[in-house]
């Protein structure tokens, strides 16, 4: 099954999409530090640094799945709701790129106020416009602590299917037991240097994260979030107002700080994940991702709908 990705950042959807079975054609991703973090990870990966706006899609025609982590500032509701008049939305490159490249289906993720009411029109607008192109759309909030995920994190994931491949395709079920609390998820990490109060700070961290936050190069910082973030934060015994370089000390006495592999192992990546960058470029790289198994989970239902539709038997990706 090959793939190409846009808006692919540090590789959160990527690594979803290798782990179900995609071979990535290409991974297309405008910040430069983002494209480093792709390349020092996946040296075979054909990464491009290039704009999406401008990219020229034909040389892919027929891959069988276009995926992309579309910018969240058009719809979030922490921004001014612009919609489709935010000189951000790339919803109308992606509908380009869909026509030029025809993929077999289309996956993209977004913030969860893409489904907020002022945008009724909009989605409806989307719909008849991939119906133009020969696709059913539908789209479904997810929450990543459904897929093992140590944080709640709503997002919302859209698919596009060929019309033929409709009836193949199934959302993904959750998982039946909850992701581990932070404590317990972070604990060797925090006690790599020592630290005597790792037990009682592991015991206090009894539930999975707030939110991550990843901010953006014009605003936010390596930090944990708005105030209400960081108050949850604290509520485990976290301090959230900035990020630690390392683990605590052994004697260290206070709230500790988290390290930016802490927050990526938050997000579902594998530890050996590196990120390209000084602490506040990978922090922002980190809080922006799409986490890897809520990506995984959707693309092997698309891969599974793909396969039926070659009438090949469909094997499990462990």
């Amino acid at each position: 099954m090959r793939s190409i990705e846009f808006c692919a950042g540090a590789g959160g959807q990527a690594l979803g999409l290798e782990m179900a079975g995609f071979k990535h054609e290409a991974l297309v991703e405008i910040d430069s530090d983002c494209t480093k973090t792709l390349s020092l990870n996946r040296p075979t990966w054909d990464v491009r640094t290039a704009d999406m706006n401008t990219f020229d899609g034909r040389p892919f025609k027929g891959v069988d799945l276009l995926a992309g982590g579309l910018p969240c500032p058009p719809f979030s509701v922490a921004g001014k709701q612009l919609g489709e008049n935010d000189e951000r939305n790339l919803f109308p490159a992606a509908l380009r790129l869909v026509d030029e490249i025809q993929p077999k289906a289309v996956m993209i993720e977004n913030v969860r106020g893409f489904l907020s009411p002022v945008f009724e029109d909009y989605r409806l607008h989307l719909k008849r416009e991939f119906a133009k192109l020969g696709y059913t759309v539908d789209w479904r909030p997810f929450f990543a602590s459904h897929y093992g995920v140590s944080q709640l994190r709503p997002r919302v994931v859209i698919v596009a299917l060929r019309n033929e491949l409709l009836d193949a395709f199934e959302w993904p079920d959750v998982l039946p037991t909850n992701p581990p609390p932070v404590g317990r998820l972070l604990h060797d990490l925090m006690a790599a240097n020592g630290w005597k109060g790792v037990d009682a700070w592991a015991e206090r961290a009894n539930d999975i994260a707030p939110t991550i936050v990843g901010g953006s190069k014009k605003h936010g910082g390596p930090d944990l979030g708005p105030t209400r973030a960081r108050k949850a934060w604290a509520a485990m015994g976290v301090e959230g107002r900035s990020m630690a370089d390392t683990a605590p000390e052994p004697d260290f006495v206070g709230m500790p700080r988290l390290t930016v592999r802490m927050v990526a192992r938050l997000q579902g990546f594998p530890d050996d994940w590196q990120f390209f960058g000084r602490k506040t470029a990978a922090y922002r790289q980190v809080g922006n991702a799409f986490p890897p198994p809520v990506a995984r989970a959707v693309a092997q239902q698309i891969r599974i709908a793909l396969r039926v539709n070659r009438a090949v038997p469909v094997r499990a990706v462990a």
